[in-house]
């Protein structure tokens, strides 16, 4: 599971994420948005923060993939 743990709960940097996103592997991308994902699922519901985590993974991806679709 990625670790959620530097992004504090009741304070989010969003351009401390939007850094730390840029420098995972896709793998790391991939996992983290995977458990962000889960945090905002009904199950767990842990709040606001990780809805936003999961909207900038999902961004960060998305200009990945654009990335590489570019340079085909």
């Amino acid at each position: 599971m990625a670790d959620l743990s530097s992004v504090g709960f009741s304070d989010l940097d969003l351009e401390a994420l939007r850094i730390r996103l840029r420098k995972m592997n896709d793998q790391e991308l991939r996992r983290f948005a995977l458990a962000a994902k889960f945090m905002c699922s009904r199950g767990a519901n842990l709040g606001k923060v990780f809805v936003i985590q999961l909207e900038e993974a999902r961004a960060e991806l998305e200009r990945r993939n654009a990335e590489k679709e570019h340079k085909r």
